[in-house]
């Protein structure tokens, strides 16, 4: 649709432009010019009732060839812009939403190449994702993390010296094994809570608010740890296979960063689509490596170390390194939740899949977890090289070839990829707390493409900012991982043994049991995770997720206030009608400023024009005009000796004011709009600093009347 701009007989509507009202004396001669005395002794127009028709229909009747015969023939001339669906009911078509000016248009079209055209509401549950979608788009973050979490296990041993590192495997399969509780546990929550039952949403409902926010600010930062680490941890596998491009690591990261928010500003589906190759990719890759390695030693036996590793003991073996390394490796398991979390996003029936999905998430997790361990042991792998645990494997058993760096691609792809969890349920989360009054209500909004373009955009920020804070390493980031990750678990199970305990459906029993266990298996793990990871940077969470509860409380305090003061209450109604006097501001009379005076005589019949002197000759002009063209209205002068014009103005309406508090102040600003953008840069702004100003004053109302200039 153009851009209507009337001409000067055409003018009936109001639209936002330029102040009628200059700060100074800059526009005399334009303002000033003389109005014609036809013009002054025109006839009124009519004033009866302006006749709409809110159907956007038109009736004409048509009379037929034959006496009596009349035909009524209804036209819809605006058909292209709103469907008809009911009295007073439309559906705006895509014509409707088009871009009015060249300007935007162009925007627009960049926007569709880099994000996609807009997509119906209508269409969203054509959005939902696939079982073999969803896996790469909800466990790519559980499944990337073998990656790394081996290599942190090895990094902790290591201070012990090489002798140390033979106990990551027990300690994998221990990981494994809690794995495999948690990754159940969570199976009872996704089938008992089928329209999405992450941390915060079970916390809430069985454990109290309190709970909640605290769940749900632990996740809002494991969601933003999970893009900085899963990116910095891919951006470490391109940089281990080309350590040319060591120096440019947080560039890359940051490019990725930005990447993987415009990739899932395009929506959930199209995201699932594109993040399926990396994810299937590394699983394919990473599934030949293992079957490779271990074929390798049945064949030939223990493989020799390719290079001598003595890594010197700086610290003795205790049970206190053991636990260190156990909370190290135990990021394998973040991610578990992001299914449960984002259970809405599948195709029905939502619970089934998801827990299916959840299913095979959980044991390609495992398996590869431990194959990794292994075979990092027994090909002596060294924690300390410049080169990650996972790409020394890739080196020695694939070689130095191809098929080493297609390894290294898809595993940098699936890191990568992994940031897509957070960004599919970050935004899903901050939505439900807006929805809940715990977070602005700009996180409910759904852009074009029907993802949540605030959360999506705020999450790839703030994972921008932590990347060039710690320089994409992911040795800085994964201490700060842990404990957000495992207080959401542990409150999460607890919360689902409360729920079962309350509903006392079948086998609820069995059910709390579940739960129970990995509510006890999590807990102990957080309390590691807290106790050996606190002086390495845990502690820094450990406040900020009292920080952001804290927060939270704020914001819905805020939203608790606003609904509380604008909640209708029979007995104390507003009254029908409002009493009011119209102010209309005048600095000269002109075409736009009469417009204003005749838009002030329908509201009210007490007008009163004020004008500012600053000029007496120019007050002179106005006042033989006032007295010309509207000398029914009431016309009060106000000098400003020192030249200010804006200032007194409002000192005299509040004055004004004082004299009945109760009543209802209209401020009728006239202005015109010129017809090109770069000529309001040669008018003043007085109208919309007078807006300004009124915008928080009780019983103050600010109406613009716009005259729009012809080209």
């Amino acid at each position: 649709m153009d851009s209507f701009r009337p001409t000067r007989r055409q003018q009936e509507t109001a639209a936002e432009g330029q102040a009628a009202l200059p700060s100074n004396s800059e526009n005399a001669d334009l303002a000033d010019a003389p109005i014609s005395d036809a013009v002054a002794s025109a006839p009124l127009k009519d004033q009866s009732p302006v006749k709409i028709n809110p159907d956007l229909t038109t009736t004409n009747f048509v009379k037929g060839k034959r006496p009596g015969d009349v035909y009524v023939r209804r036209r819809d001339p605006h058909s292209r812009f709103f469907k008809r669906v009911g009295p007073g009911h439309f559906v705006a078509t895509e014509e409707a939403t088009r871009a009015p000016t060249r300007t935007e248009r162009a925007y627009r079209e960049m926007k569709a190449v880099l994000i996609g055209r807009p997509i119906d509401s209508a269409r969203e549950i054509h959005e939902r994702l696939t079982k073999v979608k969803a896996l790469a788009v909800f466990s790519s973050d559980a499944i990337s993390s073998v990656a790394y979490a081996t290599g942190e296990i090895m990094l902790v041993l290591a201070l012990a010296g090489s002798q140390a590192l033979g106990y990551s495997i027990p300690i994998s399969f221990a990981i494994a094994a809690l794995l495999f509780i948690v990754a159940f546990s969570y199976r009872q929550t996704v089938l008992a809570y089928p329209s999405g039952g992450g941390s915060y949403i079970v916390s809430h409902e069985n454990l109290g608010t309190r709970a909640g926010l605290v769940a749900a600010a632990a996740l809002l930062i494991d969601y933003i740890l999970t893009v900085a680490v899963s990116i910095s941890a891919g951006t470490a596998a391109i940089t281990s296979a080309f350590p040319q491009l060591f120096p440019y690591t947080v560039e890359i990261a940051l490019g990725f960063v930005g990447i993987m928010t415009l990739l899932n500003l395009r929506g959930i589906r199209e995201a699932g689509s594109i993040f399926a190759i990396p994810t299937y990719l590394f699983i394919v890759t990473l599934g030949i490596l293992i079957v490779l390695g271990f074929g390798e030693i049945v064949l030939n036996g223990m493989p020799a170390p390719t290079e001598p590793m003595d890594i010197p003991p700086q610290q003795p073996f205790d049970p206190w390194l053991l636990l260190t390394a156990f909370s190290a490796g135990a990021v394998a398991m973040s991610g578990v939740e992001a299914i449960s979390n984002g259970v809405p996003a599948f195709k029905p029936p939502e619970s089934k899949n998801a827990a299916k999905t959840l299913t095979v998430m959980a044991s390609i997790l495992a398996v590869f977890f431990v194959c990794i361990s292994i075979l990092a042991v027994l090909y002596h792998a060294n924690p300390e090289s410049e080169q990650t645990v996972i790409s020394q494997l890739g080196r020695v058993i694939y070689g130095d070839n191809i098929f080493y760096y297609i390894f290294q691609f898809a595993t940098m792809g699936i890191l990568v990829v992994a940031a897509n969890t957070a960004f599919a349920d970050f935004p899903r989360l901050a939505s439900i707390l807006a929805r809940d009054n715990f977070m602005p209500h700009h996180f409910l909004f759904r852009g074009d493409r029907l993802a949540f373009t605030v959360g999506i955009s705020a999450l790839g920020g703030v994972a921008a900012i932590l990347i060039f804070a710690f320089q994409g390493d992911t040795h800085l980031l994964i201490p700060l991982y842990a404990v957000g990750v495992f207080l959401a678990f542990t409150l999460s199970q607890t919360g689902m043994v409360v729920h079962w305990r309350k509903l006392k459906t079948p086998k609820w029993k069995r059910n709390a049991i579940i739960n129970g266990i990995g509510a006890v298996a999590t807990a102990v793990i957080l309390v590691i995770a807290a106790t050996t990871k606190f002086t390495h940077g845990a502690w820094v969470v450990m406040i900020l997720i009292p920080v952001l509860v804290a927060g939270f409380s704020l914001i819905h305090r805020h939203y608790t206030r606003v609904a509380d003061q604008l909640r209708i209450q029979p007995e104390q109604l507003p009254a029908s009608t409002i009493k009011q006097f119209v102010l209309v501001p005048i600095d000269t009379v002109n075409y736009a400023s009469l417009r204003a005076l005749a838009f002030a005589r329908s509201m009210s019949s007490q007008i009163i024009a004020l004008h500012v002197n600053i000029d007496q000759e120019r007050t002179d002009r106005m006042k033989e005009k006032m007295a010309k063209f509207a000398p029914d209205i009431n016309l009060v002068i106000l000098d400003s000796p020192y030249r200010q014009f804006v200032r007194p103005m409002i000192t005299y309406i509040e004055a004004v004011h004082e004299q009945n508090p109760n009543a209802f102040v209209t401020i009728v600003l006239p202005e015109f709009i010129p017809a090109h953008t770069w000529e309001r840069l040669l008018h003043g702004r007085t109208a919309q600093r007078l807006r300004a100003e009124f915008e928080t004053h009780p019983n103050v109302a600010v109406v613009l009347v716009p005259y729009l200039l012809e080209a």
